[in-house]
């Protein structure tokens, strides 16, 4: 007679085990310390067999019939269900072994050797912040193209286009990885850019004109957006220094030397591959200061929010200035555009000498070792004129400088 439900429930140890039989060769197996485990006899090959399905009533009755019904068309299809279960828990263990995380990490680690420090910092930076949280702890088998697109918009909704863009290159790259060690048939992020996100202006990036200065230091030192401390020195110093937004946020103290007014940045810190000094007006030295009272014990200018041994996020420049009414109008990269024009127009400084402030890249090393010297003094002089103008137009809004 089948089990019923009230049956297994009502069942009381005894001082032997013994079981209750359901059908099909399921029964419930009642230990004398009270545990109830629900097994299954069978035969494959003429042999007799057991397969466990659990305790009750972790296990319902429905579910071990359940159970009964998928090892019986096993059995059909002349498999083991012992062996099948076996292999399954193998399966899921290596499903385990291989989430996205690690086989990414299995990836940078292989990677590291040919690459920069510098370069193997950004991209584990990146796969931190951007991609595991999305689809690190998912199985490689598990991942999907349309789940690929959907962390990718996750992205872009934040206003970070050229981040969402990055992420999909990341994990292009460690499911490719994984392919070829054979965790995966294809990969599933081999999926173009322009097929997931929005249509974006290419060109420079979006920057505000001269023209357009005094509203936005006016919403800037009127702190419209609520920014944190740390984030509207990061910004003020971007517009003091206008170097680009990586080399700020990855700053360390070693590199300032306040009695020079001098930020040196290492050849491993910059894109064109040359040590670049960037002289420091006294309202950017006054920046520095204030952040050394409130980081002086970090290794980094800008420690991270999450990690204070690492560095702040590239995002949070943009979201600053989100906050502020500026999303897709200007970026932490368009201060170099802003002053590069102002100073130009305004100040009336030689293209040459903003150029090696900018530290573009120069097709002869003898060319640029010789421009750096000779244009220091006057850049020195340049980058005070450009913070006093920015003074100048401050005030003229009204606006004290929230120091």
């Amino acid at each position: 007679m089948p089990l019923s439900d009230a049956a297994c429930k009502n069942a009381k140890p005894k001082e032997k085990p013994y079981k209750m039989g359901d059908s099909h060769g399921l029964y419930l197996l009642i230990n004398p310390k009270g545990s109830k485990l629900w097994r299954m006899k069978y035969r494959f090959h003429g042999k007799e067999r057991t397969i466990s399905f659990g305790p009750y009533p972790e296990v319902s009755l429905v579910e071990a019939r359940d159970g009964v019904y998928l090892a019986r068309k096993l059995l059909r299809e002349n498999k083991d269900p012992s062996l099948a279960r076996q292999e399954e828990k193998r399966l899921s263990a290596i499903s385990a072994a291989n989430t996205f995380e690690a086989v990414a990490l299995e990836w940078h680690k292989k990677n590291q050797p040919r690459w920069s420090q510098n370069n193997a910092d950004t991209v584990m930076t990146r796969l931190k912040r951007d991609v595991f949280p999305e689809i690190g702890y998912m199985p490689v088998n598990d991942i999907t193209s349309p789940r690929i697109v959907l962390f990718v918009e996750s992205i872009e909704k934040r206003g970070a286009y050229e981040l969402a863009r990055r992420a999909l290159g990341l994990a292009r790259s460690v499911l490719a990885y994984a392919q070829r060690q054979g965790k995966i048939p294809y990969n599933p992020a081999e999926l173009k850019a322009s097929d997931i996100l929005a249509p974006q202006l290419r060109g420079h990036f979006a920057a505000i004109e001269a023209k357009d200065l005094p509203e936005f230091l006016r919403k800037f030192y009127r702190n419209e957006g609520r920014l944190f401390r740390q984030t509207f020195l990061a910004m003020e110093l971007l517009m003091l220094t206008f170097v680009r937004t990586g080399e700020l946020i990855k700053s360390t103290w070693a590199e300032i030397d306040f009695e020079k007014a001098q930020w040196t940045l290492s050849v491993k810190r910059m894109k064109s591959k040359r040590e670049h000094i960037v002289p420091l007006s006294k309202q950017a030295l006054a920046c520095f200061s204030e952040l050394k009272k409130l980081n002086g014990h970090r290794p980094h200018i800008f420690p991270g929010q999450r990690n204070p041994l690492g560095h702040m996020s590239n995002n949070s420049i943009l979201v600053a200035l989100a906050r502020m009414g500026y999303r897709g109008i200007h970026t932490g990269h368009g201060f170099r555009a802003l002053a590069t024009s102002t100073i130009l127009e305004e100040l009336e400084y030689e293209y040459d000498v903003i150029d090696v402030q900018l530290a573009h890249g120069k097709k002869s090393d003898v060319e640029a070792a010789y421009n750096r010297a000779k244009y220091l003094k006057e850049r020195a002089r340049m980058m005070q004129d450009w913070a006093d103008y920015l003074d100048k137009v401050r005030l003229r809004e009204g606006c004290a400088s929230n120091g």
